[in-house]
C-alpha cells in the first residue's frame, strides 16, 4: 500500500488511483527565462523518483509537465537580450533539458507550452465568465472572482481575510475583490498577444496549468506537484478556477504533493546574497548523479540545505555505492557452483522489501537509500571473501545483485558514463596496463625485491588503485 502526504488534507493517505493500475501526474514546470537552478532541480528529481517507484510497483504512469513560455519575466529578459520572447523561451528550455539529462531525469510524456495552448485557455476563461465565476473589466482584462467560489482557501487553509491581510495585493480599482486574480491580460505594446473575445492579450499565470492539465489528463487526475512556494497562490487558484469551470468540487487533482525549499548555508537562495547556484554551476565541480543523489538523501518534504561540504559528502557516499557496482561488474558472467551466498540472497530479499516499504511511505528516498547501503556492505563483504579464495555462488550472488540494480534504478544512479565510448576504450586499456604492472610487481616479489614491489603497490594506491594479494594471485580494483 502506497501512502502519500496530501497537502490538501494535511495528512498521509492511501493512494487509490482513479483508474486501477494507472497513475496520472501533473507537475508545474519552469518559466524558461534563465538558467535552471538547483531550486528548479529538486521538484523534478523528486517526481522522477516517484515515477520510477510507481512504475516499479506496477503502475502505468502518465506524466505531464508544462513550460510557462509566456510570462513577464521572459518578456523582460527578451528586452535585456535584445531578442524576442520565443527566442528566450526556446534557449532556456534547451538549457533545462541539458540540466535534467545530467541529473538522469526521464522525459515527461508531454511538455505542453502556454503559447501552444491558447485556444484551450481562452475556452476555459469563456466558460468561467459564462458561469459567473469571472468577469471582464474596462480595457480587456479578465479576473476570477474569489468570492464566487465557496471553497477558496481549501489548500492553503486560509480565509480571504487572512490572505488579504498577509499579502501584497496589486492595487486595481477595477477588481471586485483585492484577491481576485487575472485570467487574461490585455495586450501592451511590444508584448506577445493573441486574439480573444475580450480583445488581444495573453493569459494570466494560473489559468495556464488548469487548461493544460484538463487537456492532457482530463477533469480528474491523481497527483499534482511542485515546490512548497506554489501552494499559494498558484495551486490554490488552480483548484478554484478548475472546480468552478467544471462545476465539481471533487474535480482536478486528488493528491497534492509539495517538496521543501532549498537553502544555501541555511539562508534563502538569492542572487542579491550571492548564493544563487545554477545546475550548470554545480556541474563544474560535481557530477549530475552526485547532485541527484544529494537531493534524494533528504525526504522530499523536508528543507534541504545546500553547501559544498554536503555535496562532497554526497559524492563520497555515492562513490561507495559505485564501488559496489564496479565489484558486481567484475564478477558478472563468472561461473561458480558454490553454495555460500544463500544468506546474502535472503538478506537482499529482506532489504528489497524494506526499500519498497520506505518508498511506499510517502516516497521516503532517504530511508530507502539507507537500505541500499546495507545491501552494498553485504555484497562488498561477499566479494572480498571470494577474492580471498572462497568459492563463488553465482546463482545466489545474481539474486542479490539484481536487487541492488533494481534499487539503483529507482534512485536513478549509475545510468550514465562520461563519454561512454571513450570510457569503454580506456577501461580496456587500463585492464591491459594493469596486467603488465601486476606481472612486473609479481616478478619483483619473486626476486624478493620488496622495495620495488611495495613502491608499485603504494603509488597505485595514491592514484586510486588498490592491489590485494590473495592465494589465487594479485587482484586490483578502483577505489
Amino acid at each position: 500500500m502506497i501512502k502519500v502526504y496530501n497537502t490538501l488534507t494535511r495528512r498521509k493517505e492511501e493512494f487509490v488511483p482513479l483508474k486501477a493500475g494507472e497513475a496520472s501526474i501533473y507537475c508545474c514546470g519552469v518559466t524558461p527565462y534563465n538558467e535552471p537552478h538547483i531550486g528548479n532541480a529538486r521538484p523534478f528529481v523528486t517526481w522522477d523518483v516517484i515515477r520510477r517507484h510507481l512504475a516499479r510497483r506496477g503502475f502505468k504512469v502518465r506524466y505531464i509537465q508544462n513550460f510557462t513560455d509566456v510570462d513577464d519575466k521572459i518578456i523582460n529578459a527578451a528586452r535585456v537580450d535584445g531578442s524576442d520572447w520565443k527566442t528566450i523561451a526556446d534557449r532556456y528550455i534547451t538549457r533545462y533539458f541539458a540540466a535534467m539529462d545530467a541529473l538522469n531525469v526521464k522525459r515527461a510524456d508531454v511538455y505542453p507550452r502556454v503559447s501552444e495552448t491558447i485556444p484551450d485557455i481562452v475556452g476555459m476563461i469563456d466558460g468561467l465568465i459564462s458561469s459567473g465565476h469571472a468577469y471582464t473589466v474596462e480595457g480587456g482584462d479578465v479576473y476570477f472572482s474569489v468570492e464566487n467560489f465557496a471553497g477558496y482557501g481549501k489548500l492553503s487553509r486560509r480565509s480571504l481575510e487572512d490572505m488579504e491581510a498577509g499579502a501584497r495585493v496589486e492595487v486595481n480599482d477595477n477588481k471586485r475583490h483585492p484577491m481576485d486574480f487575472a485570467l487574461w491580460k490585455a495586450a501592451k505594446p511590444g508584448e506577445p498577444s493573441w486574439q480573444s473575445p475580450w480583445g488581444k492579450g495573453r493569459p494570466g499565470w494560473h489559468i495556464e496549468c488548469s487548461a493544460m492539465s484538463l487537456k492532457f489528463l482530463g477533469e480528474k487526475f491523481d497527483f499534482h506537484g511542485g515546490g512548497s512556494d506554489l501552494i499559494f497562490p498558484h495551486h490554490e487558484n488552480e483548484i478554484a478556477q478548475s472546480q468552478a469551470y467544471l462545476d465539481d468540487e471533487s474535480a482536478f487533482a486528488r493528491y497534492f504533493l509539495h517538496n521543501g525549499f532549498i537553502t544555501i548555508r541555511n539562508e534563502k537562495m538569492s542572487k542579491s546574497l550571492n548564493n544563487f547556484f545554477t545546475v550548470a554551476d554545480v556541474l563544474k565541480e560535481f557530477s549530475g548523479e552526485t547532485l541527484r543523489f544529494y537531493i534524494l538523501q533528504t525526504h522530499y518534504r523536508s528543507p534541504l540545505d545546500f553547501s559544498e561540504e554536503r555535496m562532497t559528502e554526497a559524492k563520497a557516499a555515492l562513490t561507495r555505492l559505485r564501488h559496489t557496482a564496479e565489484q558486481i561488474k567484475m564478477f558478472a558472467g563468472r561461473e561458480g557452483n558454490g553454495n555460500n551466498a544463500g544468506q546474502l540472497a535472503d538478506t537482499a530479499a529482506k532489504l528489497s522489501a524494506d526499500f519498497d516499504e520506505a518508498m511506499d511511505d510517502d516516497f521516503n528516498s532517504a530511508l530507502a537509500i539507507g537500505y541500499m547501503f546495507d545491501l552494498s556492505k553485504k555484497i562488498n563483504a561477499y566479494c572480498q571473501s571470494v577474492t580471498d579464495g572462497g568459492e563463488f555462488d553465482a546463482v545466489n550472488f545474481a539474486k542479490a545483485t539484481t536487487v541492488f540494480a533494481e534499487m539503483a534504478s529507482v534512485i536513478g544512479i549509475f545510468e550514465q558514463e562520461e563519454n561512454a565510448a571513450a570510457t569503454s576504450i580506456n577501461d580496456d586499456l587500463a585492464a591491459k596496463l594493469m596486467d603488465i604492472i601486476i606481472t612486473l610487481r609479481q616478478r619483483a616479489r619473486q626476486e624478493k625485491n620488496w622495495p620495488i614491489a611495495d613502491e608499485i603497490r603504494d603509488r597505485l594506491k595514491d592514484v586510486g588503485v588498490v592491489i590485494k594479494d590473495t592465494k589465487n594471485g594479485a587482484v586490483w580494483e578502483r577505489r
